[in-house]
């Protein structure tokens, strides 16, 4: 473990820990849950258990290069960086440094950890060894306006710094706090609310249909091989997945749905229609938020709007089970319109110290971005948007009968 010290005062020090191995990463796995407890960035895909699995399945060539910030014995924020080395990154002979997450796997709301009162501290800190280390930063996932890392960024530019910040994505929501099951619906749309309610009578009047939710480790393993199924199949004529289509993420998954049943975080649900796997839905409840993660269902089912009943009755659980928000994350598909009425903006910011290398990188990277915009643009000219379904989700036995 390398170790470089920090003087933020004449009567304080930071000590700043980069760490490189796994073995280290593990160790400090209590210490990273009791700050992300205490930060304002807790969310769940900064955990050490999805962040630790993306490691071990997902990180392909890049190398850990985890910055850990402590104040005597006390850990006061962790910046969760991996070195990547893309082609143009290795020509320029530049090193670039992005979020541990990053990549297809769907990390959203990624950022530097602080504890509460000590952001300021560890943002300058940071912005220190940035300084004199000269990493280009490549930041994805960044929650707009909200994000510790746009701090970083504000300080790294007052010292010639350059940056390009973009708007990437949209997470809708529900504010679910306060809400009753009852209450939540009278602020739905009058027409949607029918349809939901005569979807679900028809769902039962025509079906012997049954949730069951993950509760054992006897039963995580078949009910995460139903939901890539599902999702796969589902997925097929949209010109397959890009979620759950490779070995590698269904081996995270597989490690990870594991580590959050264990925790009590885990949320996947199979729907059975007259004894078959019809709808399987995978999230996450953690600190009063539930994230809607993945889901798929049989298109034979598709006619009976499966995914518009049971993303309904996803709400309703959630709202019993306690949580205060209901977060679709990342995507601006139709369907989420129905539910959601606020949203969050994603951003990817990128940061190049002032040498002629990142100069030069940056410069080819607007070019290599614009080449790929110009392709995209045009496949999407000769491939009309498809109008996205919900699928679907968990409902506690007990509220199959309330609802009918």
């Amino acid at each position: 473990m390398l170790q470089r010290n920090y003087l933020t005062s004449p009567s304080q020090m930071l000590l700043l820990q980069v760490i490189h191995t796994e073995k280290d990463l593990d160790e400090i796995r209590e210490e990273w849950t009791e700050l992300l407890a205490n930060s304002s960035s807790d969310c769940f895909f900064l955990t050490w258990e999805w962040l630790r699995t993306w490691w071990k399945h997902l990180a392909g060539s890049r190398k850990l290069h985890l910055l850990v910030l402590r104040r005597d014995e006390e850990v006061i924020a962790i910046a969760p960086f991996a070195s990547s080395s893309t082609i143009l990154a290795r020509v320029a002979r530049i090193r670039v440094l992005e979020f541990l997450g990053t990549g297809s796997v769907g990390s959203d709301y990624l950022d530097i950890i602080a504890r509460r009162g000590n952001e300021d501290e560890a943002i300058a800190a940071l912005a220190d060894y940035f300084r004199k280390e000269n990493f280009l930063l490549d930041l994805k996932q960044l929650l707009e306006k909200r994000s510790l890392a746009g701090k970083l960024a504000t300080l790294l530019q007052q010292q010639r710094w350059t940056g390009s910040e973009m708007r990437t994505n949209i997470c809708p929501f529900i504010d679910l706090a306060g809400h009753t099951w009852k209450s939540f619906q009278a602020g739905l749309g009058g027409k949607h609310r029918y349809n939901f309610h005569r979807r679900l009578k028809n769902l039962h009047r025509d079906f012997d249909a049954r949730f069951d939710c993950v509760v054992a480790e006897d039963q995580r393993s078949a009910a995460l091989a139903a939901l890539v199924t599902l999702h796969n199949k589902r997925m097929q004529a949209r010109g397959g997945s890009d979620g759950l289509h490779t070995s590698e993420l269904v081996g995270f998954h597989e490690e990870l749905t594991r580590l959050a049943l264990v925790q009590g975080w885990l949320r996947l649900f199979v729907l059975t229609v007259n004894g078959e796997k019809a709808a399987a839905l995978y999230g996450f409840a953690y600190a009063k938020k539930f994230y809607f993660y993945q889901s798929g269902f049989d298109p034979r089912y598709s006619p009976h709007s499966v995914g518009l009943v049971t993303m309904g009755l996803a709400i309703q659980a959630a709202i019993e089970g306690g949580s205060e928000e209901f977060d679709l994350l990342h995507g601006d598909e139709n369907y989420k319109s129905l539910w959601a009425r606020q949203h969050r903006d994603l951003v990817r910011m990128e940061l190049f110290p002032p040498t002629m290398r990142a100069s030069v990188y940056s410069k080819a990277t607007r070019l290599n971005r614009l080449a790929r915009r110009s392709v995209r643009r045009c496949l999407t000219m000769l491939k009309p948007r498809e109008r996205s379904e919900p699928t679907l989700v968990q409902l506690p036995p007990k509220a199959w009968g309330e609802a009918k």
